[in-house]
């Protein structure tokens, strides 16, 4: 009982990080345009000055991507909550524990389209942010959570022993 425990209070971790970083980013929205439009216009590429597609610099689309990360992380992070309640409901019964954790699954799955998806794959490989000082030390972050989130997943989904 106690690893069940310990996997519902991961789960409510899991689910603080996507909404805390949700509410944050809301709370500093101007930065968080700023920063995009930074990374979708492709300022300061020294390394790499090219690209084989565009570089985004209209208004709109930033605040799309912009929208679109924080969205993602509120989904997460609610999916997440939801699956917290969800294991929390189930903690008794072992075989409903574990059908439970596909809601984890879900949550975190979510959080890794935002955190792998669209930082690493989109503004790291598509706008090449590593270039810059901000872009990096973006990757890097999105690297610890993507990292953190998929490990704590799998030590969650691990059945555990009767």
């Amino acid at each position: 009982m106690l690893l069940k425990w310990i996997k519902i209070l991961l789960t409510l971790a899991l689910s603080y990080l996507c909404l805390f970083y949700a509410l944050q980013n809301i709370a500093n929205v101007d930065a968080v345009f700023g920063v995009m439009s930074a990374v979708m216009g492709m300022d300061g590429h020294q390394y790499y000055p090219q690209t084989f597609a565009v570089n985004v610099t209209q208004p709109s689309l930033v605040w799309f991507a912009a929208t679109l990360v924080i969205a993602a992380e509120f989904i997460a992070g609610l999916v997440l909550l939801f699956a917290t309640w969800r294991l929390l409901g189930a903690r008794n019964e072992s075989v409903v524990f574990q059908a439970q954790k596909y809601w984890v699954l879900v949550g975190a799955g979510i959080a890794l389209l935002v955190w792998f998806g669209f930082f690493q794959v989109i503004g790291g490989a598509f706008f090449q942010m590593w270039q810059t000082e901000l872009g990096d030390a973006s990757m890097r972050g999105a690297f610890i959570y993507l990292a953190s989130i998929a490990l704590i997943t799998w030590f969650i989904y691990q059945p555990e022993r009767e």
